[in-house]
């Protein structure tokens, strides 16, 4: 059975940092790209960054570039969302995805496999 566990989130402070991670397992993710999506209270799920299996691609939303990084450890079939100088505005249920596409998609339809989510909170 495939699935993706994401862990990491948090209640933080605005300012601070927390490290997401996602573990995925029932077959190997190393050629799949993997990307990251939130989704605040009321709002519909957006995308926040994505990178290809070898890590030449990576793309960033405006919103958080410069602040988060995107990075993942094949080995280990994990994942990684760096997220640094949080804000209010960044407390979402954070979700990783993964696709098998070759591209870096920026949207929903794209991934194949979703994680359940983890909470994420920063506090003014």
């Amino acid at each position: 059975q495939v699935q993706l566990v994401e862990s990491g989130g948090g209640l933080v402070q605005a300012g601070g940092s927390l490290r997401l991670s996602c573990a995925a397992s029932g077959r190997s993710f190393s050629r799949d790209t993997m990307g990251w999506f939130r989704q605040a209270p009321g709002k519909e799920r957006k995308f926040v960054a994505v990178r290809n299996w070898s890590g030449s691609s990576t793309y960033y939303a405006d919103s958080v570039k410069g602040r988060f990084t995107i990075s993942r450890d094949n080995a280990k079939n994990t994942v990684y969302l760096q997220m640094n100088s949080l804000k209010p505005e960044d407390t979402a249920v954070y979700y990783c995805a993964a696709t098998g596409s070759t591209v870096v998609p920026a949207v929903e339809y794209e991934y194949d496999y979703w994680g359940q989510g983890t909470q994420v909170t920063v506090s003014s």
